[in-house]
This record gives structure tokens, C-alpha cells and sequence, in this order.
């Protein structure tokens, strides 16, 4: 008797929390921390204003890339989708940041920014601007990357390095604010 009492409860037991758990308005696994009106993204090819080939479009798949991996949407290839995210790579280059005793770079620093704008079907902006309210507002996303020629490494490798950063981080600007708005 006691037994099949206690089988009963611990079948019941999962129900009883999944039950409260949804009342409590608590979400499993990362889609928490993304608005839940939002399903697909439409991504177009970023556009570059750099003349170094193919930057925009390494960006662009970085970013698919990123959204697939890390957020509960899917990124579909039509402009019907739930939102559109769209970039223009605005700047990019490198410098030198540390020359040997000939003159030769043992450390160069590639940069890269990227002007993103992220809307719902509507045309609302999915991720607010800074204090200037620009229709619809872009944010400004930059990273810089390292290269030491010496150990090896190449411009392409360096850039792809600041590719990566700014993916990672046009992604995590998709994620919903504390106490947002959805």
C-alpha cells in the first residue's frame, strides 16, 4: 500500500513541477534569452564598403553560422521570414603595433566594423540604438584581431579571427534585454 503510494507520487511528481514551473513563466534552455515572437531570420549578403574581396560574404556566413549554432532560430533564405538582419561592413583594416630592429611588423592589429540593424516583419527594430535615434537604428559592432607574422600567422588568418568576434558578437546582441519589452 505504502509502496504504490510512493510510485504514484513519484510518477505525479515531474507533472506537479512542469505544471508550476509553467505557471511561473520559467523556460528551459537558451530560447529564455531570445524574444519569442521570433522564429526565422533572413539574412542577406553584408555589404563591404572595403575593397579587400569576399569580406562582406565571410561575415555574412560567420554570422548564419553563428545564429544556427547558438540561438533557437532558424535562418531561412527568404525575406518572408519573422525579422531581417542586415550589416554593412564599414570599416576594416590594419596597423602595426610592434616592428623588430629592422623595421620588419612582428605584430600587426586588424580591425573591423560593422553597422547592424535588426527588424521584425513589421519594420520594428528588434534591437534598440544608442542615445541618437536613427530610422531604424543601427548598432555599431567592432572588433580587433592580432597577427604575429613571425609565429606564422597570416592576414587571412588574423581576419577571419576578427570575422569570428564580430559574429559572435552581432549574436549575443540578439538576445532579449532583462525586463524587455518582446
Amino acid at each position: 500500500m505504502i509502496v504504490s503510494a510512493m510510485r504514484t507520487a513519484l510518477l505525479l511528481l515531474p507533472s506537479a513541477m512542469l505544471a508550476l514551473g509553467g505557471c511561473a513563466g520559467y523556460q528551459l534552455g537558451n530560447e529564455g534569452l531570445y524574444p519569442r515572437h521570433i522564429h526565422t531570420v533572413y539574412v542577406p549578403t553584408f555589404d563591404s564598403t572595403s575593397f579587400r574581396r569576399d569580406l562582406g560574404e565571410r561575415l555574412t556566413e560567420a554570422v548564419v553560422k553563428e545564429i544556427e549554432l547558438k540561438t533557437p532560430y532558424k535562418v531561412v533564405g527568404t525575406p518572408d521570414a519573422d525579422s531581417v538582419l542586415t550589416g554593412v561592413l564599414v570599416d576594416e583594416g590594419k596597423r602595426v603595433v610592434a616592428q623588430n630592429r629592422y623595421g620588419d611588423a612582428r605584430q600587426v592589429e586588424a580591425r573591423m566594423q560593422v553597422l547592424v540593424n535588426w527588424i521584425d516583419r513589421r519594420g520594428v527594430a528588434l534591437r534598440e540604438g544608442g542615445a541618437i535615434e536613427l530610422p531604424p537604428p543601427a548598432v555599431a559592432v567592432g572588433a580587433t584581431a592580432d597577427m604575429m607574422p613571425e609565429v606564422g600567422q597570416s592576414v587571412a588568418t588574423t581576419q577571419q579571427q576578427a570575422i569570428q568576434s564580430v559574429a559572435e558578437q552581432i549574436v549575443s546582441m540578439m538576445e532579449a534585454p532583462w525586463g524587455g519589452k518582446e
